[in-house]
């Protein structure tokens, strides 16, 4: 079984879960006005979307996705999971959102070369593909000269470390997946997972900037974050009142998640 197919099966399940967890906070959607806390953390950053044409890559359940649409853009969805399409279709009810399901480096041939002004990718989301540069061609593939990707990401250095807060993972990208099981998920909902084996990957810093420079792609911004939206190292970190993770003891000692901008050449 490949990687796929195996991730698809954790996903499928995992959504289910994640549309009832407070994490996700889909019930909040019924306001209009509301936004969800990773895309209302990206605002400083991403500016003025009104009118662009976006294509959000590993939308998941679509909240990010909905959100950028009630800030302006023209939103398209894509996601390998059709579990997790199915929830997002039925959070864009009403709404010009379009969901596609497909693999990420599928993504130009089923929506079409140069159709978007911006990619819009979550934390979270790079970790599930073997090949960071690859991504970037796909990104390159997706954008209209001029067209702007933005990534929030966690950063390498924290997806390298164990509970015990030492590396226990590549932070460089391995040709060998790490194989895991769990049988929750991030939310800490108490949910149990039947499909409990992943394979993820890590990709350096320098790996994932190089592969865009490399795909026609010009860095415009980088910032390093010492928060990400969830608790990546249990029993070691402190949220905020916007659900934002940091370290308990020396916060600003971990690069925990990054903002990246790029636009394409052209």
């Amino acid at each position: 079984m490949d990687y796929l197919e195996i991730n698809k099966a954790n996903w499928d399940e995992r959504a289910p879960a994640h549309v009832t967890s407070a994490m996700y906070g889909v019930d909040r959607f019924a306001d209009p006005a509301h936004l969800s806390d990773v895309v209302r953390f990206d605002l400083p950053l991403l500016g003025d979307v009104t009118g662009l044409r976006g294509v959000h890559l590993q939308c998941h359940i679509g909240t990010d996705t909905i959100s950028l649409a009630r800030l302006g853009a023209r939103m398209t969805g894509l996601d390998l999971s059709p579990a997790s399409l199915a929830e997002a279709r039925k959070l864009a009810a009403g709404t010009d959102v379009d969901f596609h399901e497909a693999d990420v480096y599928d993504a130009v041939d089923v929506l079409g070369a140069a159709e978007f002004d911006l990619v819009y990718t979550g934390i979270g989301a790079l970790c599930w593909l073997p090949d960071v540069a690859r991504w970037g061609q796909v990104v390159a593939g997706l954008l209209r000269p001029g067209g702007r990707l933005f990534i929030r990401e966690a950063h390498p250095m924290l997806m390298a470390l164990g509970d015990d807060l030492l590396p226990h993972y590549p932070y460089f990208e391995t040709d060998e997946p790490i194989a895991e099981e769990d049988s929750g998920t991030y939310t800490g909902d108490g949910t149990s997972i039947g499909n409990r084996l992943t394979h993820s990957w890590d990709h350096g810093l320098g790996e994932t900037v190089t592969g865009l420079l490399t795909a026609g792609m010009r860095l415009t911004g980088l910032v390093e974050h010492d928060s990400v939206p969830w608790e990546a190292l249990p029993g070691h970190m402190t949220a905020d009142e916007h659900g934002e993770w940091r370290l308990t003891s020396k916060p600003r000692s971990l690069a925990a998640s990054f903002t990246l901008q790029a636009v394409k050449e052209g």
